[in-house]
């Protein structure tokens, strides 16, 4: 019998922001010695693509998006800038604007970024599933993602997910 701890996770969302939370808690369970397998299906699967350079944030929608400025003076930097959502939905480029900042805010912190931490859970032995009717519903070729992963249905992951100890819906 095997005595290793199970960690499934579902992503099923691709904006920068979301991106994080599979990562870290795939590469952290992974350090902690669990057998962890990562289900990437409708918009999650974007995060398996090679090119990673369009993740965007989408503050839209999202009440918790104030963040602090990256520049600027201390008292500046300490502002909470919470923009009404009119504001994100109706000014052109505010989502590439808050996806700078984010990525700004990303590089000062030293956080790693999300090409680094994918790289990271291969290394470590996390295994990555792209749902594979996801694939053929948004017209994507397996050549449009990085080598390494599998790809497979629900029933593929629900085998391993049945079995796991901890299971998460990000």
């Amino acid at each position: 019998m095997d005595d290793q701890r199970k960690l499934a996770l579902i992503a099923t969302k691709g904006t920068l922001d979301w991106a994080y939370p599979p990562f870290i808690l795939s590469s952290t369970g992974a350090a902690l010695g669990y057998d962890v397998r990562v289900f990437f299906t409708f918009y999650g699967l974007q995060l398996l693509r090679k090119d990673l350079s369009g993740l965007k944030v989408s503050p839209l929608g999202n009440p918790a998006m104030p963040m602090k400025m990256p520049f600027g003076p201390k008292w500046f930097r300490s502002i909470n800038w919470n923009i009404p959502n009119a504001v994100q939905a109706l000014v052109p480029g505010f989502e590439s604007l808050a996806s700078a900042l984010m990525k700004r805010t990303i590089k000062q912190k030293g956080v790693a970024t999300i090409p680094e931490l994918r790289e990271l859970c291969l290394e470590a032995g996390v295994k990555f599933i792209g749902c594979e009717m996801t694939v053929d519903l948004f017209g994507f070729s397996h050549d449009d993602f990085i080598d390494g992963i599998e790809y497979g249905g629900a029933a593929t992951f629900f085998e391993f997910a049945g079995e796991s100890d901890v299971c998460l819906f990000i």
